[in-house]
């Protein structure tokens, strides 16, 4: 006796998902990863934040905060998101100085934006970090996707295209 059709049914159902997930990898890769940088970054805030207890205090840990989260950023968007094949040390190289150069404009200017929403409009700071690390992550992605591994993504062949 046949069971309904489950297991055909699991079976097309985790080939859907399996095929979805290989067509959009690189995004899927990009938000989970950007999610756990932006979980760690947040996570950092709060341990240095509350430590550090002077004035602008928050500045001081939204910077330690980012610069641990740029090493864990550069690693998984290099092995795991735009899956880099430099091994040339001059083009890792070139790869490295352009992801830090991003980052660093990405947190200068969510330093901005936290000093504007923090100081200037008086929002809470928590909150604050949440909307600026919101925009800094899509920012990177930007970045990331047409300037630092773009001659990966624009030399290699794609299937399905001609």
């Amino acid at each position: 006796m046949r069971r309904f059709g489950i297991e055909e049914n699991m079976k097309k159902l985790w080939n859907f998902g399996w095929g979805m997930y290989k067509k959009y990898e690189e995004g899927i890769n990009y938000l989970f990863f950007g999610f756990l940088a932006f979980v760690l970054n947040y996570i950092l805030y709060f341990l240095f934040e509350s430590v550090i207890r002077i004035p602008y205090g928050y500045i001081i840990a939204t910077a330690l905060a980012w610069a641990l989260t740029v090493v864990f950023a550069y690693w998984t968007n290099r092995r795991f998101v735009f899956k880099s094949n430099n091994k040339d040390m001059a083009a890792v190289w070139k790869e490295f100085v352009s992801f830090i150069s991003a980052r660093v404009a990405t947190g200068v200017l969510e330093m901005v934006l936290m000093y504007l929403l923090v100081d200037c409009a008086h929002a809470n700071d928590k909150i604050s970090k949440l909307i600026c690390q919101t925009i800094v992550i899509l920012a990177n992605y930007i970045l990331s996707k047409i300037w630092i591994f773009k001659s990966k993504n624009d030399s290699a062949p794609k299937e399905g295209r001609e």
